[in-house]
């Protein structure tokens, strides 16, 4: 008897088409409801290929994803059910990028993305037409209908950890029925964000941003003669009614452009990376995010956070430098300008002329105060060192010139001190160093008095 060899893409050949007929059946048995057949057919083509779904012509993916979506409906896994139908319709919105691997099998890579990261080489574009989404319609529309009920109730209740999914669950839905309605998705985002859930937010604003959402819609409405109501059309009925004119059934023709979202998309998406400790994605988006929205003084202010996060010191005294020439009444921005030139031996006087302007913008910034009193005041323990040991080394000129010094320095210091107090009177710090800078200028009631509240704060902590 004679033995055969099938080659390797023979067996290709042979799995493909196996794979075709089981799924083929799957969209059969569910179009008959009969779920356990169509889980037992999809079971068979999964264990043949596993996530290669690469492999399979798009024709074929779409009933793959088709039967797979409507059985996990039907099991009312609605979330993963959405999810593979929706992907039906990025069939239709991407080019389907087609050729051979190494291997010689045959690939369709849906998207360009999903092509690079393939690393196969001389793809050819093609386009595909769903043929399956006019039968979604109704096993969609209660399923989109429930879903959408549940999300609502669930955000005004407050429940956003619960609203957010659903929210993408009516996004995906819509979708795989040809209706890809970016501001469902734009909601779970945001239903995410207030519930928290900072890294399921993130990537939803992400994936906005990448798409190119920028949330403009036009509305267009129109007054019905009859029931004296306003309502909403679409474009065309609008343009149609609107020709007919004073003999039409409507009136009143009116159009709304809502504001554009993309800035705040940006602006959120950054703080969220940044609060997720990924300052260099949010470094590379704000880069992004500043060429679209110039004057944004958020993603300015953003950038500075990032910078300084990821230890770019340098990057970040530009940025806030740049900040301020866009605003040159931002506090925030001149305190933390003084906080990093005060790192800097040489710029000491350019540190306290940054949180002079910080306070003159906000008087009550007692953190800016603070600081200025003790920048003012310099490194107090070493003059009082420094003066010890010249004093027992007998030289009494140099021990005079450092007190007479240091004697200046906390009369300097005193005026800030003392506002520092002013804006921040429950800060056993201040209380304590005022105490001090009052008997160092000889004001015996003024210590006194602080010496009392500073023996009455410590007895209130313990």
């Amino acid at each position: 008897m004679k033995k055969i060899f099938l080659s390797a893409a023979m067996l290709t050949v042979a799995f493909a088409f196996g794979q075709k007929k089981e799924i083929a059946a799957a969209v059969k048995a569910i179009d008959a409801g009969d779920v356990a057949t169509t889980n037992a057919q999809l079971a068979q083509a999964e264990s043949a290929m596993g996530n290669k779904t690469y492999l399979l012509e798009p024709a074929v993916l779409e009933q793959y994803y088709y039967a797979k979506g409507l059985s996990l409906l039907k099991a009312g896994k609605t979330a993963q059910g959405a999810s593979y139908l929706a992907k039906i319709n990025d069939l239709s919105k991407n080019k389907i990028y087609v050729g051979k691997d190494s291997s010689k099998n045959k690939v369709y890579y849906v998207g360009k993305t999903a092509a690079d990261e393939s690393g196969v080489q001389g793809l050819k574009e093609e386009t595909y037409s769903p043929t399956l989404t006019n039968k979604l319609a109704g096993s969609i529309n209660p399923v989109v209908e429930s879903a959408n009920k549940a999300a609502l109730e669930a955000y005004n209740a407050k429940k956003y950890a619960e609203a957010a999914p659903k929210f993408q669950e009516v996004y995906d839905l819509l979708k795989a029925a040809g209706q890809d309605n970016k501001k469902y998705l734009y909601y779970s985002g945001l239903t995410y964000a207030l519930a928290d859930k900072k890294k399921e937010a993130t990537e939803v604003y992400m994936e906005l941003i990448n798409s190119g959402f920028t949330g403009v819609e036009t509305t267009y409405t129109a007054k019905n003669k009859k029931s004296n109501e306003v309502e909403n059309l679409e474009k065309t009925t609008w343009e149609l009614y609107k020709k007919i004119g004073a003999t039409g059934d409507y009136s009143d023709f009116k159009t709304e452009t809502s504001k554009s979202l993309e800035q705040e998309l940006y602006e959120t998406t950054a703080a969220l990376l940044i609060d997720t400790d990924q300052s260099e994605q949010a470094l590379s988006l704000i880069e992004k995010g500043l060429k679209k929205f110039p004057m944004s003084s958020k993603l300015s202010e953003l950038q500075g956070t990032a910078y300084f996060k990821s230890g770019k010191t340098n990057e970040f005294v530009a940025s806030l430098k740049a900040q301020l020439a866009k605003n040159p009444n931002d506090a925030t921005s001149w305190y933390n300008l003084g906080v990093l030139q005060s790192k800097d031996p040489a710029a000491q006087a350019d540190a306290a002329a940054s949180y002079k302007k910080a306070v003159e913008i906000n008087p009550n910034f007692a953190q800016a105060w603070q600081n200025l009193t003790y920048l003012t005041m310099g490194d107090d323990a070493k003059s009082v060192d420094d003066y010890n040991t010249a004093r027992k080394a007998g030289k009494i000129e140099e021990a005079n010139k450092i007190i007479e010094a240091r004697r200046v320095r906390l009369a300097a210091t005193l005026p800030y001190a003392e506002k520092w107090y002013q804006t921040d009177p429950e800060n056993l710090d201040a209380v304590s160093l005022l105490k001090g800078l009052y008997l160092s200028t000889k004001n015996e009631t003024k210590h006194q008095e602080f010496k009392a509240k500073e023996a009455a704060m410590k007895a209130a902590k313990k």
